[in-house]
């Protein structure tokens, strides 16, 4: 079912949107498929990122991979840092 302000959008709206469209079509695939045109659409994102931003961020990446195989670093688990994440937003 798609979200109330999706359905607000797709039956007030006096002009269609494409993309409200889009989502509301892509909410009735298979998870799998969801996930895929998630991807799909990333990876289109991430091509227009200058080449020198996407070098600086895989070897920061690399970086940071290396030191947690390192053992160094702290790590946080999922639910601490979305506690905190709650604690900080209003």
């Amino acid at each position: 079912m798609p979200s109330t302000y999706l359905r607000l959008m797709l039956t007030t709206s006096a002009m269609p949107d494409p993309v409200l469209e889009l989502a509301e079509r892509g909410r009735a695939f298979p998870s799998e498929e969801r996930v895929r045109l998630v991807d799909l659409l990333l990876e289109s994102l991430q091509q227009s990122t200058p080449s020198d931003v996407k070098e600086a961020w895989d070897k920061e990446i690399e970086r940071r991979i290396a030191a947690h195989e390192r053992g160094e670093g702290k790590v946080y688990h999922l639910d601490e840092v979305m506690d905190e994440a709650r604690r900080l937003a209003p």
